[in-house]
C-alpha cells in the first residue's frame, strides 16, 4: 500500500524534499517530482503584492499526488517541498542570473537563465519580476546549499542504492506543463524527454510512449522538453543509470484558474496507475 501521510515517510522540509519508500520489494525505479513543492520560506523577500500565479504558476501542482501509485510497485518517490519561485531543483546550481544576483562570475548564460528562469528564478509564473531588489551572491549560494544540494545528495543516494541492488537504476522525473502553449494552442498530453535518445534505452522510451498512447493520450518526444538537469546527470545508460523526463499536460487533471483538481482528475490518476503498473512490471 502507498504510505499514508506521516507513515514511513521521511520529510525534510529544511532540506526541501520528502521521500516515500516503496510499499513492496524495492525495484530499480526512483520517481522524482522536483517541482511539486508550494512552500516559500520567508527569506524569499519577493516584491509586495505578487499575484498567486507569480509564486505558484510554474510549479508542478499535484504531480506528487499523481505518482503515489509508484510506491505500490516498488518505486521510491522523492518530491520537492519548496516552491519553484524560491529555488529550482531541476537546474544546474551554476545557472545563476546576473540580472538578479550581484557579483555572478563571468561566463556564458544558458537559455533558461537568459529567459529569467535560472536556479533562482528572476521571473514568476506570470512572466513578471519576482523581486524589487538585487540578491547578494551569498544569499543565492546559501539557498543552493540548504535546498538544492541536500535534494540532489538524497537523489544520488537513492539512485546508487537501486543500482547496487539491481545493477541498474531508472529515474523517472515527473513534471507538468501548461494546458495551452504557443499563444493558446493546445499542447500534447505528454512529452517524453530522453535527451534525444541518449539518457535511457530506446525500449524504455518506446514502452512509455506506447503505454500513454493506449490511454488515448497524444505523446510528443523531446519537444519542447528534452529533459532537464536531473535527466542530464543521471542519464548514463552505459553506466547502468537511466533517466527520462515526463511532462504531463495540466489540462488532463488540473484547473489552472482555481489551482485545484479538475474534472479529469480521477481519469488521469487511473490512467497513470495503469502506466506505472505496466512500466514497473516490464522492468522487473
Amino acid at each position: 500500500m502507498t504510505a499514508a501521510a506521516g507513515d514511513a515517510v521521511e520529510s525534510n522540509l529544511a532540506g526541501g524534499f520528502r521521500i516515500t519508500p516503496p510499499g513492496t520489494a524495492p525495484g530499480p525505479f526512483v520517481f522524482a517530482s522536483p517541482h511539486s513543492g508550494r512552500f516559500c520560506p520567508a527569506d524569499l523577500r519577493a516584491r509586495a503584492a505578487l499575484a498567486p500565479d507569480a509564486l505558484h504558476g510554474t510549479e508542478d501542482a499535484l504531480v506528487d499526488r499523481l505518482i503515489e501509485a509508484g510506491s505500490d510497485h516498488g518505486a521510491v518517490i522523492i518530491a520537492g517541498q519548496i516552491g519553484r519561485a524560491y529555488l529550482d531543483l531541476n537546474r544546474d546550481p551554476a545557472e545563476l542570473d546576473p540580472r538578479l544576483i550581484a557579483d555572478v562570475p563571468d561566463g556564458p548564460l544558458s537559455a533558461k537563465v537568459s529567459a529569467g528562469f535560472g536556479v533562482l528564478p528572476r521571473l514568476g509564473g506570470d512572466g513578471l519580476p519576482l523581486y524589487d531588489r538585487i540578491l547578494p551572491l551569498h544569499e543565492a549560494r546559501d539557498r543552493i546549499a540548504r535546498i538544492h544540494t541536500p535534494y540532489h545528495a538524497a537523489l544520488a543516494d537513492l539512485m546508487q542504492a537501486a543500482h547496487a541492488r539491481h545493477g541498474r537504476a531508472v529515474l523517472i522525473d515527473w513534471h507538468s506543463m501548461p494546458a495551452r502553449v504557443n499563444g493558446g494552442a493546445t499542447g500534447p498530453d505528454v512529452v517524453l524527454g530522453d535527451r534525444y535518445g541518449t539518457s535511457c534505452t530506446t525500449s524504455l522510451t518506446r514502452d512509455l510512449r506506447s503505454a500513454f498512447e493506449r490511454l488515448g493520450w497524444r505523446v510528443a518526444l523531446n519537444q519542447p522538453y528534452p529533459g532537464g538537469y536531473s535527466t542530464r546527470i543521471w542519464g548514463r545508460p552505459d553506466d547502468g543509470y537511466h533517466a527520462i523526463q515526463i511532462e504531463l499536460n495540466r489540462g488532463l487533471y488540473f484547473n489552472e484558474s482555481t489551482r485545484e483538481p479538475g474534472p479529469g482528475w480521477s481519469r488521469c490518476v487511473s490512467g497513470l496507475q495503469r502506466v506505472i503498473a505496466g512500466l514497473c512490471a516490464d522492468i522487473a
